[in-house]
Protein backbone atom coordinates (compact mmCIF):
# COMPACT_ATOMS: atom_id res chain seq x y z
CA UNK A 1 0.00 0.00 0.00
CA UNK A 2 1.36 3.40 -0.99
CA UNK A 3 -0.23 6.48 0.60
CA UNK A 4 0.59 10.15 0.11
CA UNK A 5 -0.34 12.84 2.62
CA UNK A 6 -0.63 16.47 1.51
CA UNK A 7 -1.39 19.55 3.52
CA UNK A 8 0.08 22.88 4.50
CA UNK A 9 2.62 23.21 7.32
CA UNK A 10 0.81 22.65 10.61
CA UNK A 11 -2.15 20.76 9.09
CA UNK A 12 -1.35 17.59 11.03
CA UNK A 13 -0.29 15.40 8.13
CA UNK A 14 2.71 14.09 10.08
CA UNK A 15 0.51 13.11 13.01
CA UNK A 16 -2.01 11.38 10.76
CA UNK A 17 0.64 9.67 8.62
CA UNK A 18 2.28 8.33 11.78
CA UNK A 19 -1.03 6.99 13.15
CA UNK A 20 -1.91 5.34 9.84
CA UNK A 21 1.60 3.87 9.54
CA UNK A 22 1.13 2.21 12.94
CA UNK A 23 -2.31 0.97 11.92
CA UNK A 24 -1.08 -0.49 8.60
CA UNK A 25 2.36 -1.52 9.93
CA UNK A 26 4.23 0.22 7.12
CA UNK A 27 6.88 2.94 7.38
CA UNK A 28 5.97 6.61 7.63
CA UNK A 29 8.49 8.49 5.50
CA UNK A 30 8.42 12.10 6.60
CA UNK A 31 10.79 14.20 4.55
CA UNK A 32 10.76 16.74 7.35
CA UNK A 33 11.94 14.14 9.87
CA UNK A 34 14.48 12.67 7.45
CA UNK A 35 15.89 16.16 6.89
CA UNK A 36 15.87 17.02 10.60
CA UNK A 37 17.82 13.80 11.25
CA UNK A 38 20.29 14.74 8.51
CA UNK A 39 20.84 18.12 10.21
CA UNK A 40 22.44 16.25 13.13
CA UNK A 41 25.29 15.14 10.86
CA UNK A 42 28.45 17.23 10.66
CA UNK A 43 29.05 17.41 6.92
CA UNK A 44 28.68 19.90 4.08
CA UNK A 45 25.23 18.63 3.09
CA UNK A 46 23.91 19.07 6.64
CA UNK A 47 25.36 22.58 6.72
CA UNK A 48 23.66 23.48 3.42
CA UNK A 49 20.41 21.92 4.62
CA UNK A 50 20.53 23.91 7.86
CA UNK A 51 20.82 27.19 5.95
CA UNK A 52 17.99 26.26 3.58
CA UNK A 53 15.59 25.04 6.29
CA UNK A 54 16.31 27.90 8.71
CA UNK A 55 15.50 30.39 5.96
CA UNK A 56 12.15 28.66 5.33
CA UNK A 57 13.02 27.64 1.79
CA UNK A 58 12.41 24.16 0.45
CA UNK A 59 15.28 21.74 -0.06
CA UNK A 60 16.19 21.30 -3.73
CA UNK A 61 14.40 18.68 -5.78
CA UNK A 62 17.63 16.80 -6.53
CA UNK A 63 18.52 16.41 -2.86
CA UNK A 64 15.03 15.31 -1.83
CA UNK A 65 14.64 12.92 -4.76
CA UNK A 66 17.94 11.26 -3.85
CA UNK A 67 17.03 10.99 -0.17
CA UNK A 68 13.56 9.55 -0.89
CA UNK A 69 14.66 7.01 -3.50
CA UNK A 70 17.46 5.87 -1.21
CA UNK A 71 14.96 5.42 1.64
CA UNK A 72 12.46 3.53 -0.57
CA UNK A 73 15.15 0.93 -1.27
CA UNK A 74 15.11 -0.20 2.39
CA UNK A 75 13.50 -3.60 2.99
CA UNK A 76 10.81 -2.19 5.31
CA UNK A 77 9.25 -0.38 2.32
CA UNK A 78 8.68 -3.59 0.33
CA UNK A 79 5.07 -3.92 1.61
CA UNK A 80 4.27 -0.25 1.21
CA UNK A 81 4.96 3.12 2.75
CA UNK A 82 3.43 6.48 3.56
CA UNK A 83 4.91 9.67 2.11
CA UNK A 84 4.50 12.84 4.13
CA UNK A 85 6.00 15.96 2.58
CA UNK A 86 6.90 14.40 -0.75
CA UNK A 87 6.40 15.12 -3.58
CA UNK A 88 6.26 18.89 -3.07
CA UNK A 89 7.02 20.19 -6.55
CA UNK A 90 6.22 19.30 -10.17
CA UNK A 91 9.84 18.11 -10.65
CA UNK A 92 9.55 15.79 -7.62
CA UNK A 93 6.14 14.58 -8.82
CA UNK A 94 7.59 13.72 -12.24
CA UNK A 95 10.58 11.95 -10.66
CA UNK A 96 8.32 9.96 -8.31
CA UNK A 97 5.88 9.08 -11.12
CA UNK A 98 8.80 7.65 -13.11
CA UNK A 99 10.00 5.74 -10.05
CA UNK A 100 6.56 4.17 -9.57
CA UNK A 101 6.28 3.25 -13.25
CA UNK A 102 9.81 1.78 -13.39
CA UNK A 103 9.07 -0.36 -10.30
CA UNK A 104 5.53 -1.39 -11.26
CA UNK A 105 4.07 0.34 -8.20
CA UNK A 106 0.73 2.10 -7.83
CA UNK A 107 -0.46 4.78 -5.45
CA UNK A 108 -3.23 3.39 -3.21
CA UNK A 109 -4.69 6.59 -1.72
CA UNK A 110 -3.88 10.29 -1.51
CA UNK A 111 -5.08 12.42 1.41
CA UNK A 112 -5.16 16.20 1.45
CA UNK A 113 -5.66 17.68 4.91
CA UNK A 114 -7.45 20.93 4.24
CA UNK A 115 -7.22 23.81 6.70
CA UNK A 116 -7.68 27.58 6.51
CA UNK A 117 -4.65 29.84 6.88
CA UNK A 118 -5.64 31.35 10.25
CA UNK A 119 -5.95 27.94 11.91
CA UNK A 120 -2.61 26.92 10.38
CA UNK A 121 -0.93 30.01 11.85
CA UNK A 122 -2.41 29.33 15.31
CA UNK A 123 -1.30 25.68 15.21
CA UNK A 124 2.22 26.51 14.10
CA UNK A 125 2.61 29.17 16.79
CA UNK A 126 1.47 26.66 19.39
CA UNK A 127 3.83 23.99 18.00
CA UNK A 128 6.72 26.47 18.00
CA UNK A 129 6.12 27.22 21.68
CA UNK A 130 6.09 23.51 22.52
CA UNK A 131 8.69 22.03 20.15
CA UNK A 132 10.89 25.11 19.57
CA UNK A 133 11.31 24.21 15.89
CA UNK A 134 13.34 26.84 14.05
CA UNK A 135 11.25 26.32 10.91
CA UNK A 136 8.12 27.43 12.82
CA UNK A 137 9.37 30.96 13.59
CA UNK A 138 6.92 33.48 12.18
CA UNK A 139 9.09 34.92 9.39
CA UNK A 140 10.31 31.45 8.38
CA UNK A 141 6.80 30.02 8.54
CA UNK A 142 5.45 32.79 6.29
CA UNK A 143 8.05 31.83 3.68
CA UNK A 144 7.11 28.14 4.07
CA UNK A 145 3.38 28.76 3.61
CA UNK A 146 3.95 31.00 0.56
CA UNK A 147 6.29 28.44 -1.00
CA UNK A 148 3.75 25.71 -0.27
CA UNK A 149 0.94 27.65 -1.98
CA UNK A 150 3.12 28.37 -5.02
CA UNK A 151 4.90 25.03 -5.48
CA UNK A 152 2.90 22.27 -3.78
CA UNK A 153 -0.74 23.29 -4.18
CA UNK A 154 -0.57 22.83 -8.01
CA UNK A 155 0.10 19.12 -7.43
CA UNK A 156 -3.41 18.78 -5.99
CA UNK A 157 -4.91 19.46 -9.43
CA UNK A 158 -2.68 16.87 -11.07
CA UNK A 159 -3.36 14.13 -8.51
CA UNK A 160 -7.09 14.84 -8.14
CA UNK A 161 -7.54 14.60 -11.93
CA UNK A 162 -5.21 11.61 -12.46
CA UNK A 163 -6.58 9.69 -9.45
CA UNK A 164 -10.16 10.93 -8.93
CA UNK A 165 -11.19 7.83 -6.95
CA UNK A 166 -8.03 7.81 -4.84
CA UNK A 167 -7.78 11.53 -3.99
CA UNK A 168 -9.53 12.48 -0.74
CA UNK A 169 -9.88 15.91 0.85
CA UNK A 170 -10.11 15.60 4.63
CA UNK A 171 -11.31 18.39 6.90
CA UNK A 172 -8.17 19.13 8.92
CA UNK A 173 -10.06 21.41 11.32
CA UNK A 174 -11.22 18.51 13.51
CA UNK A 175 -9.87 16.65 16.49
CA UNK A 176 -7.00 14.26 15.70
CA UNK A 177 -9.20 11.24 16.43
CA UNK A 178 -11.94 12.37 14.02
CA UNK A 179 -9.47 12.96 11.20
CA UNK A 180 -7.96 9.53 11.89
CA UNK A 181 -11.41 7.88 11.75
CA UNK A 182 -12.19 9.62 8.43
CA UNK A 183 -8.95 8.31 6.93
CA UNK A 184 -9.44 4.77 8.27
CA UNK A 185 -12.94 4.62 6.73
CA UNK A 186 -11.46 5.43 3.32
CA UNK A 187 -8.63 2.91 3.68
CA UNK A 188 -11.06 0.14 4.67
CA UNK A 189 -13.26 0.64 1.56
Amino acid sequence: MILIFFGPPGAGKGTQASLIAQYLKIPHLSTGQILRNKLKDKDSLSSRLRDIINSGNLVSDDILNEIIINRLSFKDCSNGFILDGYPRTIVQKNFFTDYLKNNNLLISQIFELSLNKQVIIERVKSRQNIEKRKDDKENVFETRINTYMKETKPLFDFYSIKYPNKYHIINGNQEIEMIHKDIIKIIKK
